[in-house]
């Protein structure tokens, strides 16, 4: 028991601080991830979405935390019994949404490993059987220090993890795992290879035949009933097909898209404010100046946005801009960029610069 609680600790500390540590790298991704959970769509509490950056901040940390005090064996009953609440919770959140189907990306390591629902459920179900090892053991859980260095040790990692987090809310995130980090083609990661895996999908027909309701499966023909009188189809995805890293960028205006023009420009500054309403309005002070460079310097300046054009009009007219508005969805934008105001400098695609709104003077044109 006693090597086996060892091992538990060990385990159960570095996932914490690792799963911990890649949130902390991002956690406006993390709290974009909690907003979903909240949404009526999934567990129907939206009065939590405009606090769910500080909620991200506080989870994060906290977990990064538990998983130092295991470590180091500070405060082991506190520690044990916060790891099982939390994991308790965690295990809970992700069978919902694998038993429902509601959010396909649990964002347990942030964008640095992405898992399916079940894979998500499944590493929380191994994980609360470490802890309940944890739990039984509990008098094998010693400090490795004496009192006055746990509580440095304690301290010094909240102290860091709070300011980490500051850093990366304040600029952008360490390390960017995303498809829209610097030098990747956004084109490139658009295209899909002609060998592909494709998808299988499941065709469920229901006829009415001689006043009784039949069902037909085939893999996607119609099938040949006779004296069948058509009732409905149902699809049900057998095997996901390949989807390429980037998949839901667009950049539309008027109805038209103008995607593969502009990613052909040699000089493109694309300012990318996702909601015009939640913009951060000392980030728009400072486009003027921004803009005023680049066009300066022969670039084509564009925004991006998923607001409408009466919210576009406000921005221009009020902080005296001309921006080139074109639309594309919220949750592309959210992932390309982590600032509302964001800034990228594109080169026929390929993305040479990326900035939160703070770093705006760090542009090079």
């Amino acid at each position: 028991m006693k090597y086996l609680v060892h091992f538990s600790r060990l385990f159960v500390g570095v996932l914490f601080i690792i799963s911990g540590l890649i949130k902390l790298n991002d956690p406006v991704g993390f709290a974009f991830k909690l907003e979903e959970y909240f949404s009526s769509a999934v567990l129907n509490l939206p009065f939590f979405e405009p606090y769910a950056l500080g909620i991200s901040i506080f989870v994060v940390i906290f977990e990064v935390l538990l998983g130092v005090f295991l470590l180091i064996g500070y405060n082991a009953k506190f520690t044990v019994y916060s790891l099982l609440a939390m994991i308790v919770f965690f295990t809970f959140l992700t069978f919902y949404s694998a038993y429902y189907n509601k959010v396909t990306d649990c964002g347990c390591f942030g964008d640095a490993v992405k898992l399916t629902p079940w894979e998500s459920f499944t590493k929380d179900v191994v994980l609360l059987v470490f802890i309940l090892i944890l739990l039984k053991g509990l008098k094998f859980i010693k400090p490795l220090m004496k009192p006055i260095g746990l509580t440095v040790v304690s301290l010094l990692s909240f102290m860091l993890c709070l300011s980490f987090a500051y850093h990366v809310l304040m600029h952008l995130p360490a390390i960017d795992f995303r498809p829209y980090k610097i030098g990747a083609n956004i084109i490139d990661n658009m295209m899909v290879p002609e060998d592909a895996q494709k998808a299988e999908i499941e065709y469920t027909w229901t006829f009415k035949v001689d006043g009784k309701e039949q069902k037909f499966i085939t893999s996607g023909s119609y099938p040949s009933v006779e004296n069948g009188e058509y009732v409905g189809v149902e699809t049900k995805v057998v095997k996901e097909g390949y989807e390429p890293p980037i998949h839901d960028f667009s950049m539309e205006q008027d109805g038209e898209d103008y995607t593969e023009d502009l990613m052909s420009e040699p000089k493109l500054l694309m300012v990318v404010m996702f909601n015009l309403d939640r913009v951060e309005r000392d980030g728009l002070s400072k486009l003027k100046t921004v803009v005023n460079k680049a066009e300066t310097a022969g670039y084509k300046v564009v925004a991006l946005t998923a607001s409408g054009e009466v919210l576009q009009q406000s921005v221009n007219k009020t902080y005296g801009l001309n921006l080139d508005f074109y639309f594309c969805d919220e949750t592309a934008l959210k992932t390309i960029v982590r600032s509302n105001p964001g800034l990228l400098k594109v080169h026929s695609g390929t993305i040479l610069q990326k900035v939160h709104w703070n770093d705006s003077d760090k542009l090079s044109f």
